[in-house]
Formats: structure tokens, sequence, C-alpha cells
């Protein structure tokens, strides 16, 4: 184990670094960001957070005694009021958040065909362009309903984008810069959401609490699934990506 003592580390980047069990004492972190950084059961005290701007899973987080996680998830739900059907229950209600999901991302692709060509390539603050947020959703569809529903052991395409801090694998884009037109990430798309479409519309009650076995590598690993956990994990990517998306949107119309 290696102690840094009144070390000067302003700007250093750690990259894949295990700093699980790790101690911080009267360390200065002013202005540093963190991207796809696990912060389960940590511990802070003495802690001063002004001007700061989280964006990521939230669960069991008490501040100064008070468990915020109600709060936020309230009034995310106030300000997107469809925010509520994408956890359903049901087999129904899985139909109705695909459909609601189906026109709101109506209005954002019109939206994006608006767009000059080169602003759906270029990043925001780091986060991925449209066109990759589309690779990617076709990623998560790939994984969770052609692989971990469906059975198909390699149902990647070439184009799909899997999350920055996966390792090498079967689903690895083998050009993770590829740059295709919007309407070659389209046609992908549109085929992997009409697989969604139609398995969710013959979804019955039975098959949201059956299991699936995966086998071979590739994400997700191999084990048992139940339908319907993979399918929420496919509505809250879709969800949220819309979203980051709009988000980046009106930064790039601004600009």
């Amino acid at each position: 184990m290696t102690d840094f003592n009144n070390v000067e580390l302003p700007g250093s980047l750690f990259d894949h670094v295990n700093l699980g069990g790790a101690q911080f004492r009267s360390v200065y972190l002013t202005e540093a960001t963190f991207r796809s950084v696990d912060f389960s059961r940590v511990t802070m005290r003495g802690v001063d957070l002004i001007d700061v701007d989280i964006h990521g899973e939230v669960e069991n987080l008490v501040i100064n005694g008070v468990d915020v996680t109600p709060l936020i998830e309230a009034e995310l739900d106030r300000r997107h009021p469809e925010r509520i059907k994408m956890r359903p229950t049901d087999a129904d209600g899985f139909r109705e958040a695909w459909r609601i999901l189906d026109h709101l991302w109506e209005g954002t692709m019109k939206r994006a065909r608006s767009m000059a060509p080169e602003q759906l390539h270029q990043r925001v603050d780091g986060e991925w362009s449209f066109i990759e947020t589309l690779r990617h959703l076709s990623y998560a569809t790939d994984c969770w309903v052609y692989r971990a529903i469906l059975g198909e052991m390699s149902p990647w395409d070439p184009l799909d984008l899997p999350h920055d801090e996966a390792a090498d694998g079967p689903e690895f884009s083998p050009d993770r810069n590829a740059a295709p037109t919007l309407d070659t990430v389209l046609a992908l798309r549109h085929s992997r959401s009409a697989a969604v479409r139609s398995f969710i519309e013959q979804l019955t009650e039975n098959q949201l609490d059956s299991e699936n076995a995966v086998e071979g590598p590739g994400w997700p690993p191999p084990g048992n699934y139940r339908v319907r956990t993979c399918l929420r994990v496919v509505l809250n990517e879709e969800w949220q990506h819309r979203l980051y998306a709009e988000r980046d949107f009106e930064i790039l119309v601004a600009h």
C-alpha cells in the first residue's frame, strides 16, 4: 500500500485505478471530474459539497442524516410525469411504457434531423454524441433483448457501441470511432426497436417472471436473467439517453 503525504497532484489522471478502501484526509478535489466512478458504501465526513453537479444512479444517499433519494426521485417524477410509467409492474405497463418512449423519441428524432450533420457527431462535455448514443442503444438492445431474452449468444452489430469502460469482448465494436450517417444508424435502430416492440406486444405475465440462461462470453455475463429485469434495463437506457440527447441538443443550439 502506498501512502501519499503532502503531495501535489493537481491535474492528474486516474484511469482504471482501484482505490477501494483508500482513505482521503485533507484532500482538495475542487474542480475534479469523475466519470464512471463507483462510490458505493463510501463514508464522507467534514465534506464541503458546494456547486456540485452529480448525474448517476442514486440510492440510499444520506446527507446530514437525511436520505435524499426519495426527494430526488419525487422531483424527477414531477419534472417528467411519464417517468413514473418507466417502472411498470405488469405486461400492460411495459406496453404502455414502450409506446410512451416511441412517442418521445419521435420528437427527439425530428429535432435531430433539423441539426447540422456534424453536430450529430459532436460531443458535449465529453459525453457521447447523438450518433454514438444511438449506437449504444442498439448495443443495449442486443445485450438485454437479443442475448438475455431471445437467447442469441452473439447478436451484436459492428456498429454497436459498448460503454466506455467495457473490456474487450465479442461484442466490442471493431471501430469505436466509426462515424456512420444518421440514416445508417437509424436503420440499425429501427430494426432493434421493432424487435423490442414485437416482443413486448406479445408479452405475457408468465413471461415477465421467467428466467433465461445466458451462455458464452459477452455482456451480460453468463447467468440466469429474469425477463422483467432485462426489459427494465432497456426502458431505463432508452429513457435516460433520450434525456441526455435533448440536454446536449440545447447546448449545441445555444452555441
